[in-house]
């Protein structure tokens, strides 16, 4: 049988006030808490980059194991309250690996319906760890839903390829800014020696990525939240896009870093 959530609750409408006071406002804490404190109906888009179930320990964290009733019972009671606070033209994107991708799918489809699946997009990126039994895994997946068949979707586009047919402008799908992206995005992770991003963050993700999920789903002044907010790159482009921003992470190194990396937006 198809499990139904229940996706109202009454809670004291706190996120005002925080981004009244400042709007890119982050807090170290349990995510869970925090989204039980937040209004319904008040994210326009939530991105994700979740804990990836190798069973590490990163020594400020221990990640969980892949094990399935392990990822359901840490992952699906978020999930629901997710839901709650996502408005109805909102959007969410949950950022994963291959030990989970396939439970976070089916809990997804419980929680947001699978007829409000809209992406599956693979991060390809540069390099793989090499491993002497099986092939090297080289990209992320992440899941996109919306709450509705009514959402915000901002087309990202990129230059027509060189190999085009002579004559493609003139087709009845060209556009002066390009072709819309497809939902295969390679984008070089992080390197060590990167002076303009990298910070000591071993799971930071790079600003290009995250920004086409916010320009898809957003416009300026709406708030996306970020409930895993690791290095604090979802904050610090949505404080460079003119988006209002809540994140947590239970992690104080990853509230420090982000700190101060949103000071260093001008």
């Amino acid at each position: 049988m198809k499990k139904q959530f229940n996706n109202s609750t009454n809670v004291e409408d706190s996120t005002s006030a925080r981004l009244t006071q400042n709007p890119c406002y982050v807090q170290c804490g349990d995510n869970l808490e925090l989204l039980k404190s937040q209004p319904n109906e008040s994210v326009n888009m939530i991105y994700c980059d979740i804990l990836y179930g190798t069973g590490r320990n990163f020594g400020d964290y221990q990640d969980l194991k892949p094990i399935r009733s392990e990822i359901e019972n840490h992952y699906l009671p978020r999930l629901i309250e997710m839901k709650r606070v996502l408005k109805q033209n909102g959007t969410i994107y949950i950022h994963t690996g291959v030990n989970t991708s396939h439970w976070i799918r089916c809990l997804m489809d419980d929680v947001f319906g699978y007829n409000n699946f809209r992406n599956e997009i693979i991060w390809y990126y540069n390099s793989a760890p090499r491993k002497k039994n099986c092939f090297g895994n080289r990209h992320d997946v992440i899941f996109r839903y919306s709450v509705s068949g009514d959402f915000v979707f901002n087309p990202i586009r990129e230059p027509y390829s060189l190999s085009a047919p002579r004559g493609y402008e003139k087709e009845r799908y060209y556009h002066s800014e390009g072709k819309v992206i497809g939902d295969v995005w390679q984008i070089n992770i992080l390197g060590q020696n990167d002076k303009t991003e990298r910070t000591k963050y071993p799971t930071q993700k790079p600003k290009e990525l995250i920004r086409r999920f916010v320009l898809a789903s957003t416009n300026e002044g709406d708030t996306v939240a970020d409930y895993y907010l690791g290095s604090g790159t979802t904050a610090v482009v949505c404080k460079e896009l003119n988006r209002n921003f809540i994140g947590c992470d239970i992690n104080p190194k990853a509230i420090e870093i982000t700190n101060a990396r949103l000071d260093a937006v001008s």
